[in-house]
């Protein structure tokens, strides 16, 4: 048998008019006899910052056993199949979104510390916060991706919500902040998002054909995939029509939602974005999934919704305001339907757990080489406490990161910054380094702090 080293490149492209799709990871990607970690197919770590207003419904999230084997709540129950890639972190508390005695108001404005660990400053004209991790983990390992990262959300954003007692819109617009005066905006709309990842149109003239036609964007590159497929073995060929069958259908989906708004678009449901608040998310993490599958980016965040949002969630079994039902006023019967709104979104997180999980990448999955991290900036919201928060982190990073773990910390000592640089710590990052000396100056970096961090708190 004879063997080479002649490989596909892990950076090929199907090509067409107005069109780049990327290729999922393939066999045929590693050259001959070459180990795994010296090719340019050895998967990179990924990160995905997912943001929810609101804090948790006390009593149903924190699990009442500590260390591994515990048995999950009631909120976080559908993250047991995802039990060995899954820890969470109980008693920290979010200082940066805390109020103080000059700035006793503002608390729903302050949800962009979630990745920054930054106190965001009361001021309406010149925003200013601190580099997010996020960004980070983008300025390391995806300089050679077609995306650096993307943000995405649900909720469209506006002089609306949070932007209250002096506090610029910016705060609760967006989580992602590659400086401290540069916020990123929040792609809401599904064919959007679509386009950004495999390039279908770019002017506002071309998006607007693009969601007015039927055609999929995979008619343009379609010469391209057959001269593709003769020289891969069969299962990569297997692979290769699973993910274009994927990209086609989640295409679909979204045909599917323009549709049924093309007619009477809205202010609140524009072309592309779906009715269904349901369908909207699951389309989200879908693309999401695409875009770790392509390597099409490493680094995404998420906004599950904006503060002070008054979204329904019927099938958490629930039909109360997200926003009023987190007041619940300590009242039984009404935390307890607040915890169906926060398990719903935990239930949303498992699907797009278990789509990672499916996903070959290397030597394991995407799940194995990501981290996921949802939080929020509130413990028990009706109370708008910034103690205690929920926080949940899904994945294996490099598929070392232990899961099966939940860590209790002391009442009153660790904050979410000093989580944050623990994250970091995952990535092999340090702040200053990764910047140099005159950018770490100029957006006021210090080695081993973050925002207001006290320490490195060790997650590993």
């Amino acid at each position: 048998m004879f063997i080479t080293k002649k490989a596909v490149p892990r950076r090929t492209f199907l090509k067409g008019v107005g069109a780049t799709v990327s290729l999922p990871f393939l066999e045929s990607m590693l050259p001959a006899q070459t180990p795994m970690r010296e090719t340019a197919a050895a998967p990179a770590p990924r990160f995905v910052g997912i943001w929810h207003p609101h804090g948790a419904a006390p009593g149903y999230w924190s699990p009442a056993q500590e260390g591994s084997d515990f048995e999950f709540s009631y909120i976080t129950k559908p993250l047991e199949p995802f039990r060995d890639r899954t820890v969470l972190l109980t008693n920290l508390d979010a200082t940066a979104s805390a109020p103080t005695l000059e700035e006793p108001a503002g608390d729903h404005a302050r949800g962009a510390a979630l990745l920054s660990g930054a106190r965001p400053r009361r001021n309406n004209v010149n925003p200013y916060l601190g580099v997010t991790i996020d960004q980070m983990v983008a300025k390391k390992y995806g300089e050679d991706t077609i995306l650096s990262s993307l943000q995405l959300g649900i909720e469209d954003t506006g002089n609306f919500g949070g932007c209250n007692f002096g506090y610029s819109c910016a705060y609760s617009n967006s989580i992602s902040w590659p400086t401290p005066t540069q916020p990123l905006p929040t792609e809401t709309n599904p064919r959007v998002a679509f386009e950004r990842l495999f390039g279908d149109g770019t002017s506002t003239e071309e998006r607007l054909q693009g969601r007015m036609r039927n055609a999929s964007i995979l008619d343009s590159v379609t010469r391209e995939i057959p001269a593709l497929k003769r020289d891969l073995p069969a299962g990569d060929q297997a692979r290769l029509d699973n993910y274009l069958d994927n990209v086609r259908e989640i295409e679909r989906r979204i045909q599917i939602a323009m549709e049924k708004n093309v007619a009477e678009p809205t202010e609140e449901i524009p072309f592309g974005v779906p009715q269904s608040k349901h369908d909207h998310f699951h389309l989200m993490y879908d693309l999401m999934a695409l875009a770790f599958e392509g390597d099409i980016t490493r680094s995404i965040t998420f906004m599950l919704g904006r503060d002070l949002t008054g979204t329904t969630y019927p099938e958490s079994g629930f039909d109360g305001g997200w926003h009023g039902s987190s007041h619940h006023g300590d009242k039984p019967d009404n935390i307890a339907n607040y915890a169906k709104i926060n398990r719903y979104h935990v239930q949303n997180l498992a699907y797009f757990a278990d789509k990672l999980r499916n996903i070959p990448d290397g030597d394991g999955t995407v799940l194995d080489h990501v981290l996921i991290y949802k939080g929020t900036n509130m413990g028990n919201s009706h109370r708008h406490a910034h103690e205690k928060v929920p926080v949940i982190l899904v994945g294996g990073v490099d598929g070392t990161f232990k899961g099966n773990r939940h860590i209790v910390y002391p009442d009153n000592v660790e904050r979410c910054s000093n989580m944050l640089l623990g994250i970091l710590e995952l990535y092999d990052i340090e702040p200053v380094d990764l910047y140099g000396p005159e950018q770490s100056q100029l957006y006021g970096l210090k080695r081993g702090v973050l925002g207001d961090s006290t320490g490195r708190l060790s997650i590993a």
